[in-house]
Protein backbone atom coordinates (compact mmCIF):
# COMPACT_ATOMS: atom_id res chain seq x y z
CA UNK A 1 0.00 0.00 0.00
CA UNK A 2 2.86 2.36 0.80
CA UNK A 3 4.17 1.92 -2.75
CA UNK A 4 1.00 3.41 -4.21
CA UNK A 5 1.68 6.82 -5.91
CA UNK A 6 -0.89 8.55 -3.70
CA UNK A 7 0.71 7.15 -0.54
CA UNK A 8 4.15 8.18 -1.79
CA UNK A 9 2.90 11.71 -2.42
CA UNK A 10 1.44 11.91 1.09
CA UNK A 11 4.68 10.65 2.62
CA UNK A 12 6.68 13.21 0.67
CA UNK A 13 4.28 15.92 1.76
CA UNK A 14 4.69 14.87 5.41
CA UNK A 15 8.47 15.20 5.36
CA UNK A 16 9.65 18.29 7.23
CA UNK A 17 13.03 19.81 6.52
CA UNK A 18 15.06 21.67 9.12
CA UNK A 19 14.83 24.82 6.98
CA UNK A 20 11.02 24.71 7.18
CA UNK A 21 11.01 25.36 10.92
CA UNK A 22 14.37 27.01 11.53
CA UNK A 23 14.22 30.46 13.03
CA UNK A 24 10.67 30.39 14.44
CA UNK A 25 11.72 32.14 17.64
CA UNK A 26 13.69 34.74 15.73
CA UNK A 27 10.72 35.51 13.48
CA UNK A 28 8.46 35.89 16.53
CA UNK A 29 10.98 38.24 18.13
CA UNK A 30 11.13 40.32 14.96
CA UNK A 31 7.34 40.40 14.87
CA UNK A 32 7.12 41.51 18.51
CA UNK A 33 9.49 44.46 18.08
CA UNK A 34 6.58 46.37 16.59
CA UNK A 35 4.33 45.68 19.58
CA UNK A 36 6.58 45.59 22.65
CA UNK A 37 6.67 49.43 22.99
CA UNK A 38 2.91 49.23 23.65
CA UNK A 39 3.67 47.45 26.93
CA UNK A 40 4.87 50.00 29.46
CA UNK A 41 7.37 48.05 31.56
CA UNK A 42 10.24 45.71 30.75
CA UNK A 43 8.58 43.03 32.88
CA UNK A 44 5.38 43.35 30.82
CA UNK A 45 7.33 43.06 27.59
CA UNK A 46 8.97 39.86 28.80
CA UNK A 47 5.61 38.44 29.92
CA UNK A 48 4.12 39.32 26.52
CA UNK A 49 6.85 37.17 24.95
CA UNK A 50 6.09 34.32 27.34
CA UNK A 51 2.34 34.40 26.62
CA UNK A 52 2.75 34.67 22.85
CA UNK A 53 5.24 31.79 22.83
CA UNK A 54 2.83 29.72 24.91
CA UNK A 55 -0.09 30.43 22.60
CA UNK A 56 1.99 29.42 19.58
CA UNK A 57 3.36 26.30 21.25
CA UNK A 58 2.13 22.73 21.37
CA UNK A 59 0.32 23.14 24.68
CA UNK A 60 -3.07 21.47 24.74
CA UNK A 61 -4.59 23.94 27.19
CA UNK A 62 -3.30 27.48 26.65
CA UNK A 63 -4.30 29.21 29.85
CA UNK A 64 -1.86 31.13 32.04
CA UNK A 65 -0.87 28.25 34.31
CA UNK A 66 0.38 25.79 31.65
CA UNK A 67 1.97 28.69 29.72
CA UNK A 68 3.88 29.69 32.85
CA UNK A 69 4.88 26.07 33.55
CA UNK A 70 6.18 25.69 30.01
CA UNK A 71 8.33 28.81 30.42
CA UNK A 72 9.60 27.74 33.85
CA UNK A 73 7.93 30.71 35.56
CA UNK A 74 5.66 31.14 38.53
CA UNK A 75 2.05 31.25 37.45
CA UNK A 76 0.95 34.34 39.41
CA UNK A 77 2.86 37.00 37.42
CA UNK A 78 1.58 35.50 34.16
CA UNK A 79 -1.98 35.31 35.49
CA UNK A 80 -1.83 38.91 36.71
CA UNK A 81 -0.38 40.13 33.42
CA UNK A 82 -3.24 38.58 31.44
CA UNK A 83 -6.03 39.12 33.97
CA UNK A 84 -5.30 42.54 35.43
CA UNK A 85 -2.03 43.93 34.05
CA UNK A 86 -1.76 47.72 33.72
CA UNK A 87 -1.18 47.82 29.97
CA UNK A 88 -3.35 49.32 27.24
CA UNK A 89 -4.86 46.56 25.13
CA UNK A 90 -6.53 49.11 22.85
CA UNK A 91 -3.11 50.53 21.93
CA UNK A 92 -1.96 47.01 21.02
CA UNK A 93 -5.07 46.45 18.87
CA UNK A 94 -4.58 49.79 17.11
CA UNK A 95 -1.01 48.76 16.26
CA UNK A 96 -2.30 45.41 14.98
CA UNK A 97 -4.72 47.21 12.64
CA UNK A 98 -1.92 49.41 11.34
CA UNK A 99 0.16 46.29 10.71
CA UNK A 100 -2.74 44.59 8.89
CA UNK A 101 -3.23 47.68 6.73
CA UNK A 102 0.46 47.60 5.84
CA UNK A 103 0.46 43.90 4.91
CA UNK A 104 -3.03 43.24 3.52
CA UNK A 105 -4.39 46.61 2.32
CA UNK A 106 -7.15 46.00 -0.21
CA UNK A 107 -9.70 48.69 -1.19
CA UNK A 108 -12.17 45.91 -2.04
CA UNK A 109 -11.69 44.03 1.24
CA UNK A 110 -14.64 42.95 3.38
CA UNK A 111 -15.01 43.82 7.05
CA UNK A 112 -16.93 40.92 8.58
CA UNK A 113 -18.91 41.42 11.79
CA UNK A 114 -19.43 38.19 13.66
CA UNK A 115 -20.41 37.34 17.26
CA UNK A 116 -18.82 34.35 18.96
CA UNK A 117 -19.97 32.74 22.19
CA UNK A 118 -17.76 31.12 24.84
CA UNK A 119 -19.53 28.63 27.09
CA UNK A 120 -18.86 29.11 30.82
CA UNK A 121 -19.85 26.94 33.77
CA UNK A 122 -20.05 29.61 36.47
CA UNK A 123 -21.91 32.90 36.92
CA UNK A 124 -19.08 35.23 38.01
CA UNK A 125 -17.26 35.88 34.72
CA UNK A 126 -17.98 39.34 33.32
CA UNK A 127 -21.00 39.33 31.02
CA UNK A 128 -21.85 35.65 31.46
CA UNK A 129 -25.57 34.89 31.09
CA UNK A 130 -27.94 32.43 29.54
CA UNK A 131 -27.94 33.62 25.95
CA UNK A 132 -27.83 32.23 22.44
CA UNK A 133 -24.68 30.25 21.69
CA UNK A 134 -24.41 29.83 17.93
CA UNK A 135 -21.70 27.17 18.10
CA UNK A 136 -23.89 24.97 20.31
CA UNK A 137 -27.10 25.92 18.53
CA UNK A 138 -29.01 26.64 21.74
CA UNK A 139 -29.37 29.02 24.68
CA UNK A 140 -26.47 28.33 27.02
CA UNK A 141 -24.57 29.89 29.91
CA UNK A 142 -21.90 31.81 28.03
CA UNK A 143 -20.08 35.04 27.30
CA UNK A 144 -20.61 36.73 23.96
CA UNK A 145 -17.91 38.61 22.10
CA UNK A 146 -18.39 40.75 19.00
CA UNK A 147 -15.46 40.39 16.59
CA UNK A 148 -14.39 42.18 13.43
CA UNK A 149 -12.46 40.38 10.69
CA UNK A 150 -10.61 41.91 7.75
CA UNK A 151 -10.81 39.66 4.67
CA UNK A 152 -8.88 40.82 1.62
CA UNK A 153 -7.34 39.35 -1.49
CA UNK A 154 -3.95 38.87 0.22
CA UNK A 155 -5.21 37.34 3.47
CA UNK A 156 -7.34 37.91 6.54
CA UNK A 157 -7.06 38.83 10.21
CA UNK A 158 -9.24 39.43 13.25
CA UNK A 159 -8.74 43.14 13.91
CA UNK A 160 -11.02 43.97 16.85
CA UNK A 161 -13.13 42.52 19.66
CA UNK A 162 -15.56 43.69 22.35
CA UNK A 163 -17.32 41.85 25.13
CA UNK A 164 -21.11 42.09 25.04
CA UNK A 165 -22.53 43.15 28.41
CA UNK A 166 -26.16 41.96 28.89
CA UNK A 167 -28.75 44.32 30.34
CA UNK A 168 -28.84 42.54 33.71
CA UNK A 169 -25.08 42.99 34.04
CA UNK A 170 -25.09 46.62 32.91
CA UNK A 171 -27.72 47.48 35.54
CA UNK A 172 -26.12 45.57 38.44
CA UNK A 173 -23.67 47.83 40.26
CA UNK A 174 -22.36 45.09 42.54
CA UNK A 175 -21.55 42.68 39.72
CA UNK A 176 -20.00 45.51 37.70
CA UNK A 177 -17.72 46.39 40.61
CA UNK A 178 -16.67 42.77 41.14
CA UNK A 179 -15.83 42.37 37.44
CA UNK A 180 -14.18 45.82 37.21
CA UNK A 181 -16.44 47.02 34.40
CA UNK A 182 -15.45 50.61 33.50
CA UNK A 183 -17.94 53.29 34.47
CA UNK A 184 -18.29 54.44 30.85
CA UNK A 185 -19.45 51.00 29.66
CA UNK A 186 -23.21 50.82 29.22
CA UNK A 187 -25.55 48.28 27.69
CA UNK A 188 -25.39 48.20 23.90
CA UNK A 189 -27.01 45.86 21.43
CA UNK A 190 -24.45 43.76 19.59
CA UNK A 191 -25.08 45.62 16.32
CA UNK A 192 -24.25 48.94 18.01
CA UNK A 193 -21.02 47.43 19.28
CA UNK A 194 -20.34 46.29 15.73
CA UNK A 195 -20.80 49.82 14.41
CA UNK A 196 -18.26 51.12 16.91
CA UNK A 197 -15.77 48.47 15.82
CA UNK A 198 -16.38 49.44 12.18
CA UNK A 199 -15.84 53.13 12.93
CA UNK A 200 -12.58 52.34 14.67
CA UNK A 201 -11.32 50.13 11.85
CA UNK A 202 -12.40 52.52 9.08
CA UNK A 203 -9.91 55.10 10.31
CA UNK A 204 -6.94 53.10 9.01
CA UNK A 205 -8.06 50.03 7.06
CA UNK A 206 -9.06 50.34 3.39
CA UNK A 207 -12.14 48.26 2.57
CA UNK A 208 -15.09 48.20 0.21
CA UNK A 209 -17.79 46.14 1.92
CA UNK A 210 -19.31 45.15 5.24
CA UNK A 211 -20.73 41.66 5.77
CA UNK A 212 -22.38 39.96 8.72
CA UNK A 213 -24.92 37.39 9.85
CA UNK A 214 -28.54 38.10 10.79
CA UNK A 215 -27.47 39.34 14.20
CA UNK A 216 -26.49 42.53 12.37
CA UNK A 217 -28.85 42.36 9.38
CA UNK A 218 -32.18 41.79 11.13
CA UNK A 219 -32.26 45.31 12.59
CA UNK A 220 -33.28 47.97 10.03
CA UNK A 221 -31.64 50.61 12.21
CA UNK A 222 -28.31 48.82 11.83
CA UNK A 223 -28.58 48.83 8.04
CA UNK A 224 -29.68 52.47 8.06
CA UNK A 225 -26.60 53.37 10.09
CA UNK A 226 -24.38 51.72 7.47
CA UNK A 227 -26.13 53.62 4.69
CA UNK A 228 -25.65 56.84 6.64
CA UNK A 229 -21.92 56.07 6.77
CA UNK A 230 -21.98 55.41 2.99
CA UNK A 231 -20.78 51.85 3.51
CA UNK A 232 -21.82 49.06 1.17
CA UNK A 233 -23.11 45.99 2.96
CA UNK A 234 -24.29 42.43 2.42
CA UNK A 235 -26.06 41.29 5.58
CA UNK A 236 -28.06 38.17 6.34
CA UNK A 237 -31.66 38.50 7.50
CA UNK A 238 -33.91 35.86 9.12
CA UNK A 239 -36.15 33.72 6.94
CA UNK A 240 -39.29 35.33 8.42
CA UNK A 241 -38.30 38.90 7.48
CA UNK A 242 -41.31 40.71 6.03
CA UNK A 243 -40.76 42.40 2.69
CA UNK A 244 -42.49 43.41 -0.50
CA UNK A 245 -41.12 42.93 -3.99
CA UNK A 246 -41.23 46.35 -5.64
CA UNK A 247 -41.29 44.78 -9.11
CA UNK A 248 -44.24 42.55 -8.30
CA UNK A 249 -47.66 43.56 -9.60
CA UNK A 250 -50.06 44.47 -6.78
CA UNK A 251 -53.20 42.43 -6.26
CA UNK A 252 -56.42 43.75 -7.83
CA UNK A 253 -57.75 46.69 -5.86
CA UNK A 254 -54.42 47.34 -4.09
CA UNK A 255 -51.86 50.03 -4.79
CA UNK A 256 -48.77 48.14 -3.64
CA UNK A 257 -47.47 44.56 -3.59
CA UNK A 258 -48.30 42.51 -0.49
CA UNK A 259 -46.00 41.99 2.49
CA UNK A 260 -44.65 38.46 2.70
CA UNK A 261 -41.98 36.52 4.56
CA UNK A 262 -38.80 36.32 2.52
CA UNK A 263 -38.85 32.51 2.62
CA UNK A 264 -42.41 32.49 1.24
CA UNK A 265 -41.36 34.94 -1.49
CA UNK A 266 -38.41 32.77 -2.49
CA UNK A 267 -40.52 29.61 -2.43
CA UNK A 268 -43.00 31.09 -4.93
CA UNK A 269 -40.36 32.16 -7.46
CA UNK A 270 -40.53 30.51 -10.87
CA UNK A 271 -37.43 28.63 -12.04
CA UNK A 272 -36.58 31.35 -14.56
CA UNK A 273 -35.90 33.82 -11.72
CA UNK A 274 -33.00 31.71 -10.47
CA UNK A 275 -29.57 31.79 -12.07
CA UNK A 276 -26.61 29.55 -11.40
CA UNK A 277 -23.28 31.04 -10.39
CA UNK A 278 -19.98 29.24 -10.08
CA UNK A 279 -17.78 30.58 -7.30
CA UNK A 280 -14.01 30.82 -7.30
CA UNK A 281 -12.06 27.80 -6.13
CA UNK A 282 -9.84 27.60 -3.08
CA UNK A 283 -12.37 28.80 -0.53
CA UNK A 284 -14.36 26.89 2.03
CA UNK A 285 -18.03 26.84 1.21
CA UNK A 286 -20.19 26.12 -1.83
CA UNK A 287 -18.53 26.01 -5.24
CA UNK A 288 -21.78 26.70 -7.09
CA UNK A 289 -25.02 28.37 -5.99
CA UNK A 290 -28.36 29.46 -7.38
CA UNK A 291 -29.20 33.12 -6.93
CA UNK A 292 -32.37 35.20 -7.12
CA UNK A 293 -32.65 38.92 -6.54
CA UNK A 294 -35.23 41.69 -6.33
CA UNK A 295 -35.73 45.31 -5.34
CA UNK A 296 -37.55 45.22 -2.00
CA UNK A 297 -38.68 47.14 1.02
CA UNK A 298 -38.75 45.76 4.55
CA UNK A 299 -40.49 47.07 7.63
CA UNK A 300 -38.58 49.01 10.24
CA UNK A 301 -38.86 48.49 14.02
CA UNK A 302 -41.99 50.67 14.10
CA UNK A 303 -43.72 48.77 11.32
CA UNK A 304 -43.20 51.40 8.62
CA UNK A 305 -41.88 50.69 5.13
CA UNK A 306 -38.14 51.16 5.07
CA UNK A 307 -35.64 52.17 2.41
CA UNK A 308 -35.37 50.37 -0.90
CA UNK A 309 -32.77 47.63 -0.76
CA UNK A 310 -31.49 44.79 -2.86
CA UNK A 311 -32.53 41.30 -1.81
CA UNK A 312 -30.14 38.54 -2.87
CA UNK A 313 -31.15 34.96 -2.05
CA UNK A 314 -28.29 32.46 -2.21
CA UNK A 315 -29.02 28.73 -2.33
CA UNK A 316 -26.57 25.86 -2.65
CA UNK A 317 -27.09 23.20 -5.31
CA UNK A 318 -26.62 20.33 -2.85
CA UNK A 319 -29.14 17.52 -2.43
CA UNK A 320 -30.18 19.23 0.80
CA UNK A 321 -29.68 22.88 -0.16
CA UNK A 322 -28.80 25.59 2.31
CA UNK A 323 -30.27 29.06 1.79
CA UNK A 324 -29.15 32.52 2.88
CA UNK A 325 -31.35 35.60 2.62
CA UNK A 326 -29.31 38.79 2.34
CA UNK A 327 -30.03 42.49 2.00
CA UNK A 328 -27.61 44.87 0.33
CA UNK A 329 -27.44 48.51 -0.68
CA UNK A 330 -25.29 47.71 -3.72
CA UNK A 331 -26.64 49.71 -6.70
CA UNK A 332 -28.29 47.97 -9.62
CA UNK A 333 -25.24 48.36 -11.87
CA UNK A 334 -23.20 46.09 -9.55
CA UNK A 335 -23.51 42.53 -10.94
CA UNK A 336 -25.28 40.12 -8.59
CA UNK A 337 -22.13 38.00 -8.52
CA UNK A 338 -20.45 40.69 -6.41
CA UNK A 339 -22.79 40.54 -3.38
CA UNK A 340 -22.57 36.74 -3.60
CA UNK A 341 -18.77 36.97 -3.55
CA UNK A 342 -18.85 39.38 -0.60
CA UNK A 343 -21.14 37.02 1.29
CA UNK A 344 -18.69 34.18 0.62
CA UNK A 345 -15.85 36.18 2.17
CA UNK A 346 -17.46 35.50 5.53
CA UNK A 347 -15.86 32.07 5.34
CA UNK A 348 -12.57 33.90 5.94
CA UNK A 349 -13.83 34.88 9.38
CA UNK A 350 -14.83 31.25 10.04
CA UNK A 351 -11.33 30.15 9.10
CA UNK A 352 -9.90 32.66 11.57
CA UNK A 353 -12.14 31.35 14.35
CA UNK A 354 -11.07 27.83 13.51
CA UNK A 355 -7.40 28.76 13.76
CA UNK A 356 -8.00 30.89 16.84
CA UNK A 357 -9.86 28.23 18.78
CA UNK A 358 -7.82 25.31 17.48
CA UNK A 359 -4.31 26.75 17.32
CA UNK A 360 -3.79 29.59 19.79
CA UNK A 361 -6.40 28.99 22.50
CA UNK A 362 -8.88 31.78 21.78
CA UNK A 363 -11.39 30.07 24.08
CA UNK A 364 -8.82 28.98 26.69
CA UNK A 365 -9.08 31.48 29.50
CA UNK A 366 -9.94 31.62 33.18
CA UNK A 367 -10.18 35.39 33.65
CA UNK A 368 -13.34 36.89 35.13
CA UNK A 369 -12.98 40.64 34.75
CA UNK A 370 -13.72 43.03 31.88
CA UNK A 371 -10.02 43.89 31.65
CA UNK A 372 -8.97 40.24 31.75
CA UNK A 373 -11.28 39.26 28.90
CA UNK A 374 -10.00 42.04 26.65
CA UNK A 375 -6.36 41.40 27.63
CA UNK A 376 -6.73 37.71 26.79
CA UNK A 377 -8.46 38.38 23.48
CA UNK A 378 -5.89 41.00 22.50
CA UNK A 379 -2.98 38.63 23.11
CA UNK A 380 -4.84 35.84 21.30
CA UNK A 381 -5.56 38.01 18.26
CA UNK A 382 -1.92 39.09 18.22
CA UNK A 383 -0.79 35.44 18.22
CA UNK A 384 -3.33 34.64 15.51
CA UNK A 385 -2.07 37.52 13.37
CA UNK A 386 1.49 36.18 13.66
CA UNK A 387 0.19 32.77 12.65
CA UNK A 388 -1.63 34.23 9.64
CA UNK A 389 1.46 36.14 8.54
CA UNK A 390 3.68 33.07 8.70
CA UNK A 391 1.36 30.21 7.84
CA UNK A 392 2.51 30.31 4.22
CA UNK A 393 6.09 29.75 5.33
CA UNK A 394 5.34 27.20 8.06
CA UNK A 395 2.50 25.39 6.30
CA UNK A 396 -1.24 25.49 5.93
CA UNK A 397 -4.01 24.68 8.35
CA UNK A 398 -3.39 22.32 11.22
CA UNK A 399 -5.22 19.00 10.94
CA UNK A 400 -4.99 18.48 14.70
CA UNK A 401 -7.52 19.59 17.25
CA UNK A 402 -5.61 21.99 19.48
CA UNK A 403 -1.92 21.61 18.85
CA UNK A 404 0.39 23.52 16.57
CA UNK A 405 1.24 22.45 13.04
CA UNK A 406 2.11 18.81 12.69
CA UNK A 407 4.44 17.30 10.14
CA UNK A 408 1.52 16.77 7.80
CA UNK A 409 0.62 20.44 8.06
CA UNK A 410 4.01 21.89 7.08
CA UNK A 411 3.97 22.61 3.37
CA UNK A 412 5.60 25.00 0.93
CA UNK A 413 4.04 28.45 0.78
CA UNK A 414 0.76 28.21 -1.11
CA UNK A 415 -2.81 29.42 -0.93
CA UNK A 416 -4.64 27.18 1.51
CA UNK A 417 -8.27 26.30 1.91
CA UNK A 418 -10.14 27.88 4.77
CA UNK A 419 -10.47 25.69 7.84
CA UNK A 420 -14.00 25.14 8.94
CA UNK A 421 -14.61 26.58 12.36
CA UNK A 422 -14.96 23.86 14.94
CA UNK A 423 -17.04 23.86 18.08
CA UNK A 424 -16.16 26.06 21.02
CA UNK A 425 -13.40 24.55 23.12
CA UNK A 426 -13.68 26.50 26.30
CA UNK A 427 -15.21 26.73 29.72
CA UNK A 428 -15.95 23.13 30.55
CA UNK A 429 -12.70 21.61 29.30
CA UNK A 430 -10.74 19.73 31.94
CA UNK A 431 -7.33 21.01 32.97
CA UNK A 432 -4.61 19.44 30.85
CA UNK A 433 -0.95 18.71 31.39
CA UNK A 434 1.46 21.43 30.37
CA UNK A 435 2.78 19.61 27.31
CA UNK A 436 0.82 17.82 24.65
CA UNK A 437 1.81 14.20 24.19
CA UNK A 438 2.63 12.95 20.75
CA UNK A 439 4.66 13.94 17.72
CA UNK A 440 3.59 17.58 17.46
CA UNK A 441 5.86 20.29 16.17
CA UNK A 442 5.77 23.55 18.17
CA UNK A 443 5.48 26.70 16.09
CA UNK A 444 7.78 28.47 18.52
CA UNK A 445 10.98 26.48 18.57
CA UNK A 446 14.67 26.92 19.12
CA UNK A 447 17.03 27.33 16.17
CA UNK A 448 18.31 23.84 15.58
Amino acid sequence: MLEHPTAQALLADAEVSADAVKGCRRRLEDFLQRYLPRFYRVEQQELARVVLQGKLSNLQRKTSEPIAARAGRHRKPVQHFVGAGAWDDEAVMAELRRHVAQELADPDAVLVLDPSAFAKSGADSCGVARQWCGRLGKVENCQLGVFLAYVGAAGQALVDRRLYLPKEWAADGERRAQAHVPEAVRFQESWRIGLELLDRAAAGLPFGWVAGDDEFGRCSESRAALRFRRLRYVLDVPCNTLLRDLDEAPAPGRRRPPWRGVDEWAGDLPARRWRKLRLGGGAKGPKAVRVAEARVQTKDEEGRAGARERLVVIRTVDQEPRTWYTLSNAPAEVPVAKPVEVHGRRHGAEELYGAGKGEIGLGHYEVRSWVGWHHHMTLSLLALWFLQLHKGRLGGKNPGADGAATARGVRPAAATAAAECGPDRCGSQPRAAAERRGAHLPLVCEDR
